[in-house]
């Protein structure tokens, strides 16, 4: 199937150095192997059951976003073991280190991702019940 997409020149321009150092012989094959990842790590969430640790980065706008996710982080606070927290800019990068129930854990991502001033949320399952 053929599809067209919208991406920024930068962004498509990393990518393409990226694929063509690991080798790949194609533009499609490293979107689809890069989709393929995707689909496999929101599977993994949302088939997570019981109790996880995982981590959660994100980065964000620091004055768009502050008091919101404030107010998440105290919704989650029994989910929430530390954080790590970091300035770049205008930009800030965090670290989540969460155990707990995967469907609270689940929730949380979510909910940083309903953000338009967060820019990306990356999670890692390092313990799952159900693994």
């Amino acid at each position: 199937m053929r599809t067209s997409l919208n991406v920024p020149e930068a962004m498509l321009e990393e990518f393409d150095r990226t694929w063509q150092a690991e080798g790949l012989d194609s533009r499609s094959r490293a979107l689809r192997e890069a989709i393929q990842e995707y689909v496999e790590s929101h599977h993994r969430l949302e088939e997570s059951r019981g109790t996880v640790a995982a981590t959660v980065v994100f980065d964000y706008v620091h004055d768009e976003v502050i008091e919101d996710l404030h107010e998440i982080q105290h919704e989650f606070q029994d989910q929430i073991d530390t954080t790590c927290h970091v300035h770049h800019g205008e930009w800030c990068l965090e670290t989540i280190f969460c155990d707990g129930e995967a469907s609270e854990i689940r929730s949380l991502v979510y909910r940083l991702k309903d953000f338009d001033a967060v820019g990306r949320v990356s999670v890692m399952l390092l313990r799952s019940d159900s693994d």
